[in-house]
């Protein structure tokens, strides 16, 4: 089998970038030696993480990361933790010859992006996707479930998957997780998927992308009311973010909190205006520096649905 740190890291390498923050996470038979590591990839690539987690691997525990990339300031693998739905997946974790058969010759999926063989005929699928919102990622991962028989409790957007590089420890003998593809992994967009996925309301996408879990009523709510109003007004973004840091001090990350909810807010009035999304993603990025191309296409993305069902 190739050396365990070279595949992970060639994997990792691909899947995420050099300023993402991602989570590994050990888990032993024992339930009280599970440990999770909140890590940057840059800081792991320039320590010996991995071959602390191939010793550990030796000795019986099983390696899992995060598919989704999470905030830079994460402390914990939580759904207010994640900073962009990076994936579908789908855990195939019975028949999985012939539902990746299946997967393979659907005309309503594109081709998986990578396929992680965890052990004889059992697989873990990922779509590689830009411009879903967390709740669209997470109601299309239970729509691919039901299609292609997939473990439905595999569908939230927190998800660990197995790290490919290591053992499989859950057997015995244990088994090698291998990455059966390879080369650049394919970036798909929601129109790619030709599902009927359940529908998901301007309050499921505001929950992440605004509020974080707002409910109604909430100061949230009147945070987002107030900031599109002020965009409207002819307020210059930054002092409507400075405005917001602020009026929420109560948040963990203030400026994270208003530079995300006057971004949404923004591309939202611009997407009415029906300026179109590439401009939006020119104009997200030249007023925010910070912000990654594939963030900008995400929001862009997330306001052009919202505005449609306005």
């Amino acid at each position: 089998m190739p050396n365990p740190c070279k595949v992970a890291r060639e994997f990792l390498a691909q899947w995420f970038g050099a300023e993402d923050t991602f989570a590994l996470v050990l888990r032993h038979a024992d339930p009280s030696r599970i440990r999770q590591r909140i890590v940057r990839l840059g800081d792991l690539f320039n320590s010996n993480y991995l071959g602390w987690l191939a010793h550990q691997n030796a000795l019986g525990a099983n390696v899992f990361f995060s598919v989704n990339s999470l905030l830079a300031d994460a402390k914990k693998r939580t759904k207010n933790a994640i900073a962009e739905p990076r994936a579908l997946y789908l855990d195939l974790d019975e028949d999985g010859d012939r539902k990746l058969h299946a997967i393979r010759a659907s005309a309503n999926v594109p081709p998986p992006s990578v396929v992680i063989r965890t052990s004889p005929g059992k697989f873990q699928v990922l779509w590689r996707v830009r411009g879903f919102s967390i709740p669209e990622q997470e109601a299309m991962l239970k729509t691919l479930a039901a299609a292609f028989g997939g473990d439905r409790a595999c569908t939230d957007c927190a998800r660990v998957l197995r790290l490919p590089g290591f053992f499989n420890r859950k057997y015995v003998p244990a088994c090698p997780v291998t990455l059966e593809s390879e080369g650049i992994l394919s970036v798909y967009s929601r129109e790619d998927f030709r599902l009927e996925m359940p529908s998901v309301t301007q309050a499921d996408c505001l929950s992440l992308y605004v509020c974080r879990q707002p409910r109604a009523g909430t100061r949230s709510e009147n945070d987002w009311s107030w900031v599109m109003a002020q965009l409207a007004a002819g307020v210059p973004a930054d002092q409507v973010v400075r405005a917001l840091v602020a009026r929420r001090p109560d948040k963990p990350n203030p400026r994270y909190y208003a530079l995300r909810t006057v971004d949404v807010a923004s591309a939202v009035l611009w997407a009415r205006k029906g300026i179109s999304s590439e401009a939006i993603i020119q104009q997200l990025e030249a007023r925010n520096q910070s912000l990654s191309g594939d963030r900008a296409a995400e929001i862009a993305a997330t306001a052009s649905r919202l505005v449609q069902r306005m």
